[in-house]
């Protein structure tokens, strides 16, 4: 069954699919998330993205790489007809080896996707944004859910079961293209994921990831609200070691902390840590 959620309430409606296999409480979950929804900014529409940088250009919201997208002409074929379901901040749309039966398009607001260890450990895989999907791979192999996902902002998605989704590629192959595509943009981005994990550090994958925050939630005056043990759920690695880097970024005047935030001084020193530092 599809979970209901209503757009003030809680996500207390889904029966008994949400196991604790990963080994956190959802109520932890949402508290986090809640916490979360406080600093995360509302990127629906053609807001400000506050980077008025030498990467400005890489980091355009069409061509960063995380996100789900398809071209916006088959994106309005797809969810055609759809109506539009509105969630509150913290609700989840599925929770990971939940059964997939359906594929969500974001039409206002900012939804994260986890992956956790079976013993909780949490790694923050992505975050869509407008026009993004969310759910896809699950629908398309009718296997579990590979991760988590919940809403940071309250969202406006529209959305499609599995069995509408096929009908509507078989009469539009464009979407089947579409689809093949983005599958293949992910597993490019996985891909590049596994490389960064191989062979560079923490320095040079904690430079990249705030090169693609800086482009994703930086506010007007490039501030990144984003906390130390949060960057730390997005590379996999301690709040200690993000800690001591960030500090050592702000000592060469790279970056500026403050207090549930930091922002870019130096882009160019941050491109270069990113792009050439390998893993010593």
């Amino acid at each position: 069954m599809r979970a209901a959620f209503n757009a003030g309430g809680s996500d207390t409606g889904r029966s008994g699919v949400r196991s604790h296999a990963f080994g956190r409480s959802r109520d932890m979950d949402e508290h986090r998330a809640l916490t979360r929804s406080a600093l995360a900014v509302n990127f629906s529409g053609c807001g400000n993205w506050g980077i008025d940088m030498a990467f400005a250009g890489a980091n355009d919201r069409n061509d960063l790489p995380r996100l789900a997208r398809i071209d916006p002409r088959q994106f309005d074929l797809l969810f055609s007809g759809c109506k539009l379901e509105r969630y509150a901040a913290g609700q989840h749309l599925f929770v990971q080896e939940d059964a997939a039966d359906r594929i969500y398009g974001v039409m206002k607001g900012t939804v994260e996707i986890s992956i956790y260890s079976p013993g909780g450990q949490k790694l923050v895989a992505n975050i869509e944004l407008s026009r993004s999907l969310v759910g896809e791979i699950g629908v398309l192999d009718g296997r579990p859910r590979t991760a988590t996902a919940i809403c940071l902002t309250a969202c406006e998605l529209v959305s499609l079961s599995r069995t509408q989704l096929f009908d509507r590629m078989e009469k539009n192959p464009s979407l089947a293209r579409a689809m093949i595509e983005l599958l293949c943009a992910r597993l490019r981005w996985v891909s590049g994921e596994l490389g960064d994990q191989a062979f560079f550090g923490i320095e040079a994958r904690l430079a990249k990831r705030l090169v693609f925050l800086s482009g994703v939630i930086a506010d007007g005056a490039g501030w990144i609200p984003i906390s130390q043990s949060e960057l730390g759920e997005f590379l996999g690695a301690t709040r200690e070691s993000v800690n001591k880097t960030l500090n050592d970024w702000r000592s060469r005047q790279i970056i500026a902390i403050k207090r549930g935030g930091l922002r870019i001084t130096d882009a160019r020193a941050l491109r270069h840590i990113a792009d050439t530092q390998d893993d010593d």
